[in-house]
């Protein structure tokens, strides 16, 4: 791989302005299943994934118990291809639950540890290579308290106890967000997860899911690289796009709109393009080098990072890995 004297950091500047980089930028990220348990595990596991390929940015992916075991969930690793943990235990299990969830202590207990996390990859990447964190929405956050079936149970059945648990889940994730000002880090990869029409309404996302993720991305102004990622099918774009922020991913070659579709309407930088099964684990280097071009002449390589809809399964092969970091060493933009 060929190194410049371009920081991935300039080159994402550059790529945020509007103008064309002296190549796309480019950046995958996975989970650390077991090395996700400690804050020193998961910097280290994320430090050598990032030194090996060398991407334009490090998303830090802790499990997503990470803001939800201080108030009691429980979690355990049984072998997913995704690197994803199973609920052992759920936290809510009547409406009247969400109103007894505790306002939490950023700086202490698994919360204070990601922190831990964030300072030591930022003492090292941070200068050069911009750090972002996973922040789950609290929707998605009461999702995993409750369990999918349940929650949605919730929202028809009990709304209001519902509301108190989300007010609640909010403020601690704000609180987070306020904590993690005081690293250097340059952003967050905020996940939506509910903002898809085989889940919800419109009415029910605007209700349920948006109200509180402006909340909780108003916290987030002033960080110059905070990401959306918009999870799953038949998803509500048009919702999700005049959020505020940087980039929005989404599972683009699964789900509209295609990228050359989104450049159309969404004025900001998107981030996709590789298929994470079909591709990145079934394919060859020579299939993953295609379809890397492919969303590169369709998006002209401007305002465009290279990458997958969601997270790289822990399973793809390293040779396939490759092929999409050296695709935009080797692919220029028509």
């Amino acid at each position: 791989m060929s190194r410049t004297t371009i920081s991935h950091r300039e080159r994402l500047e550059t790529c945020l302005s509007g103008e064309i980089p002296d190549r796309v930028p480019v950046a995958l990220w996975r989970h650390f299943p077991v090395d996700d348990q400690t804050p020193e595990g998961l910097a280290a596991a994320t430090a050598a994934f990032q030194r090996l390929y060398d991407f334009d940015f490090i998303k830090v992916t802790p499990a997503s118990s990470f803001c939800l075991k201080d108030w009691g969930a429980e979690d355990e690793w049984r072998g997913h291809p995704e690197g994803t943990r199973e609920y052992t235990r759920r936290v809510i299990q009547q409406p009247e639950d969400w109103a007894k969830l505790p306002l939490l202590d950023p700086t202490s207990g698994h919360l204070g540890d990601q922190i831990h996390c964030v300072r030591i990859l930022t003492a090292e990447f941070a200068p050069h290579t911009p750090v972002v964190q996973t922040i789950f929405s609290p929707l998605a956050q009461a999702k995993n308290l409750i369990g999918q079936e349940n929650l949605l149970i919730h929202l028809r059945r009990y709304p209001e106890a519902l509301h108190a648990g989300l007010e609640r889940i909010t403020q601690v994730t704000i609180r987070f967000i306020e904590e993690l000002r005081k690293t250097a880090i340059d952003g967050i990869f905020y996940a939506v997860q509910h903002a898809q029409y085989g889940l919800l309404s419109e009415e029910e996302f605007e209700t349920f899911g948006r109200y509180y993720d402006l909340r909780v991305l108003e916290a987030v102004k002033g960080w110059w690289l905070n990401i959306i990622h918009l999870h799953g099918n038949e998803v509500m774009f048009n919702k999700v796009a005049d959020y505020p922020c940087t980039v929005l991913n989404w599972h683009d070659r699964q789900t509209s709109p295609s990228l050359s579709e989104a450049k159309q309407t969404y004025s900001g930088v998107i981030c996709g393009g590789l298929r994470q099964w079909e591709t990145l684990v079934l394919g060859t280097p020579e299939a993953v080098f295609e379809e890397a071009r492919e969303a590169i002449l369709s998006t002209e390589g401007e305002r465009f990072i290279l990458g997958t809809g969601c997270v790289l399964p822990v399973i793809a092969p390293n040779g396939n890995i490759l092929a999409v970091r050296q695709a935009v060493e080797q692919i220029s933009p028509p």
